[in-house]
Order: structure tokens, then sequence, then C-alpha cells
């Protein structure tokens, strides 16, 4: 079970820093300085996403983490959820920076998303990364109500 969740986190860090850079690219591509672009840069983003949405499914397959297809859409849904609760913490400046961080998030989420899609794991370690997962918006809401004095 541990090897699966380490697979399932290496696939989707590097499926992470792989869509970060993509997304990266597709904004500086299209490169509006008006609101008139917005449509087509999020059909971009969107595209790119479902891309990599697909290439996690095959990838998790290949590397023996099956269902690739659920723990992708899984680690999908982690992803947004962590990423949601990553708004509450302050940006940073550097690139290098974000490319870990996005990683980091992406391998989180596929650790996750594992653990939470394994029939063998122990019922209580299920509940508890959903538990967690459920959680960290609540708690995200409240440190940004308390950070920022809102």
């Amino acid at each position: 079970m541990t090897g699966r969740i380490g697979r399932a986190a290496t696939v989707c860090g590097v499926l992470g820093v792989w869509w970060w850079a993509s997304v990266r690219l597709a904004w500086t591509g299209v490169g509006c300085a008006d609101r008139g672009c917005l449509v087509p840069s999020i059909a971009v983003l969107v595209v790119i996403s479902l891309a990599g949405l697909a290439g996690a499914a095959y990838a998790l397959d290949r590397v023996d983490v099956r269902p690739g297809r659920r723990v992708a859409l899984v680690a999908a849904g982690t992803f947004v959820v962590i990423r949601i609760a990553g708004e509450a913490v302050p940006s940073w400046t550097s690139t290098l920076a974000h490319v870990l961080a996005t990683g980091a998030a992406f391998a989180a989420a596929g650790a996750l998303a594992a653990l939470m899609t394994e029939p063998r794991a122990a019922r209580g370690a299920r509940i508890a990364a959903i538990t967690v997962v459920a959680a960290l918006i609540p708690a995200a809401l409240a440190a940004a109500l308390a950070l920022y004095d809102l």
C-alpha cells in the first residue's frame, strides 16, 4: 500500500509541474491586457487540465495504481480543495517557489487519492483522509479571516 501511495504521489507531482509549466506558457502565449481574451484563456486552461487528467489516469494505470481513472478523478478533486485552501496563504514572488508548491500540492493530492481509493486501506485511515480534505476549506477560511482581519 505504501508503494502505491508513493507511486501516485510521484506521478501526480510530476504531472503537476507539467501542468504548471503548460498553464504558464499558455497564459504567456495569450498575453492580452484586456478582458476580451479571458474566455479563450480559460478555455485553454480547461483543455490543458483535461489533458493532464487523462494523462494522469493513463500514467497511474501504467505504474500499477489502479483504477487510474478513479484515482485521477479523486486526485483532481483533492487538488482543487488544496488549491482553494492555498488561497489563504500569501503568495510568493519566486517562480521556483510556485513550481515547488504546485508539484507538492499535486503530489499530496495524488497520495491522498491513492489512500482514499485503496480498498485494502483501513477504514479509519480513509475516513481520516477524507475528513482532512473536507476540513481544509473551513480551516483556510478561518485562517484568511484571522490573517487579513476580515
